[in-house]
């Protein structure tokens, strides 16, 4: 695990996004405010996308990228793993040029197999956040 400051975790996301082959699928998982969204936004500048936002409250936002369509899912908000039925994946999967979501694990079985897995973690240095997944 990489402990990171967040202009770390910034550079690292974009430095990913720059990297990430086309149809890639992200999965980010964490606690609350572990650093999930922050690190989404940077891999999507890093893609060519415009600012993203937290998708918390739609569950989806879509992006143009260079290379096409960046989908941001949050899935916090499913109650149950049968409500991901409702995101429409063959859809998403056939155009996006990358697919990143947060909290993979509420989607269930909806959840296509990630690309490229991260884990998230609050540490005792509130200044740091530990990084699961990265090079």
């Amino acid at each position: 695990m990489r402990q990171l400051t967040e202009s770390e975790m910034l550079q690292a996301g974009e430095a990913l996004g720059r990297t990430l082959p086309p149809g890639a699928i992200v999965a980010l998982q964490g606690d609350l405010g572990a650093g999930k969204t922050s690190f989404a936004r940077a891999v999507v500048r890093g893609l060519g996308g415009a600012e993203a936002t937290s998708p918390t409250y739609t569950l989806v936002h879509r992006y143009p990228g260079r290379r096409g369509p960046v989908y941001h899912l949050d899935c916090y908000r499913l109650r149950r793993p049968d409500e991901a039925a409702d995101l429409d994946w063959e859809s998403l999967l056939a155009e996006a040029d990358a697919l990143l979501v947060e909290w993979p694990e509420r989607a269930g079985g909806w959840m296509p197999v990630p690309t490229h897995h991260f884990r998230f973690h609050h540490l005792a240095d509130p200044d740091r956040r530990g990084v699961e997944g990265l090079p």
